[in-house]
């Protein structure tokens, strides 16, 4: 049976997770129902993607399935897209682009000798 508290275009796979999953691709201004309350989708988020439930500060652990899988790595509105411009996970090594843009000015790009 769904559950009246959630929208059924959105999943959540456990009670204590902080991000919702898109069971269909959602518009930039459309309106989901989560916890009893709307909430606008900021920018378009794909099937399969996740979303935030409800505010998550910056530094806040990132829960899915129940289980921490990153970090955010700046604010997150409740609807944003949760991805890897906003979190650092907790599984594998992610570069900001910011890095990735340092690293490769300070290697210089040129290339070699």
């Amino acid at each position: 049976m769904p559950n009246p508290e959630h929208d059924p275009r959105l999943l959540l796979l456990s009670p204590e997770d902080n991000v919702l999953v898109a069971c269909r691709p959602l518009a930039n201004g459309e309106t989901v129902q989560s916890d009893g309350a709307a909430i606008t989708i900021s920018a378009g988020i794909q099937m399969g993607h996740k979303l935030a439930r409800r505010s998550i500060a910056e530094a806040e652990t990132i829960t899915k399935y129940g289980a921490p899988i990153g970090v955010a790595t700046m604010p997150i509105a409740p609807g944003e897209h949760v991805h890897i411009h906003n979190i650092r996970s907790d599984y594998t090594a992610s570069y900001s682009l910011a890095e990735a843009e340092a690293a490769f000015a300070g290697a210089g790009a040129g290339g070699g000798s």
